[in-house]
């Protein structure tokens, strides 16, 4: 069994910039065929630009993941162009901020919209492809904060923890099937989703040295770590994983009460 995507074809949702970017780039250079769906043109045309002079063979399909129409249409096009599909990624995301109170219906439905139902219609879109395919796997991003909460972030939070439930669902409902479903979950990335979160506040550079500090690593992700995770779930070297949450977060997620806590906390007395 070897580590590559030889003879396979993936869409990626949201693979114009960030960590779908880098799982674009990832994917190609690991042998496989690549469709990108995104709304995001200029990104898109300047990916496919350095993506194709390196002969590597990947499309972009204009996608609006929270309209199901144009999921379908975009999926169709790149399986037709393609051949087919083995492998999806729903990375397509956005950051809203907001308690219950301070979040408003439309902001709730557009945060939902994008994360949930256009997970929804990607793998409703695709699975029927990777089912006349024998199989395949599906790789929802996820965040920390599948498990987790950050203040004021009502409809993100409840967006990311319902991607664990549709995860599993799938896992289990298509597991006879030979398809996998499995969600990564990043801590803080280096992406321009998290730089423009950073720019809501006075001080950008406090805020990303905050997230910096926040993993017990001591540093924010760079895109290609999630990247390889993602290639990983989407491989056969991962054939005995499905329904997984794979935290690929530097150690956010693993001290007690943060490392404000383990370092001046009960959990700085044994350094003493």
């Amino acid at each position: 069994m070897s580590f590559d995507f030889k003879d396979k074809v993936a869409v990626i949702t949201g693979g114009a910039t960030g960590i779908g970017a880098a799982t674009v780039e990832t994917l190609c250079e690991l042998g496989g065929r690549v469709a990108v769906l995104d709304r995001n043109r200029e990104k898109d045309q300047e990916l496919m630009e350095e993506l194709t002079g390196k002969g590597y063979a990947v499309s972009f399909h204009f996608c609006e993941v929270a309209d199901e129409a144009s999921v379908q249409t975009a999926t169709a096009a790149a399986a037709r162009e393609h051949g087919g599909i083995h492998v999806l990624v729903h990375c397509a995301g956005i950051q809203r901020y907001g308690d219950v109170l301070d979040t408003s219906v439309e902001v709730w439905r557009e945060t939902l919209g994008v994360h949930l139902d256009g997970c929804f219609y990607a793998v409703r879109s695709a699975l029927p492809h990777i089912l006349a395919a024998g199989g395949g796997s599906i790789v929802i991003v996820g965040s920390v904060q599948t498990v987790t909460a950050v203040a004021g972030s009502a409809a993100y939070v409840t967006a990311k923890h319902a991607l664990a439930g549709l995860t599993r669902s799938i896992a289990l409902d298509f597991a006879k099937k030979n398809v996998r479903a499995n969600c990564v979950m990043p801590g803080a990335i280096d992406t321009p989703m998290l730089q423009w979160a950073a720019n809501l506040a006075p001080d950008p550079e406090a805020v990303l040295q905050g997230c910096a500090r926040a993993h017990a690593l001591g540093r924010i992700g760079r895109p290609q770590e999630v990247a390889r995770a993602i290639a990983f779930l989407a491989s056969d070297w991962s054939s005995f994983i499905t329904g997984a949450m794979l935290a690929v977060d530097g150690g956010m997620l693993v001290p007690t009460g943060g490392m404000g806590f383990q370092e001046s906390g009960t959990g700085a007395v044994a350094k003493r």
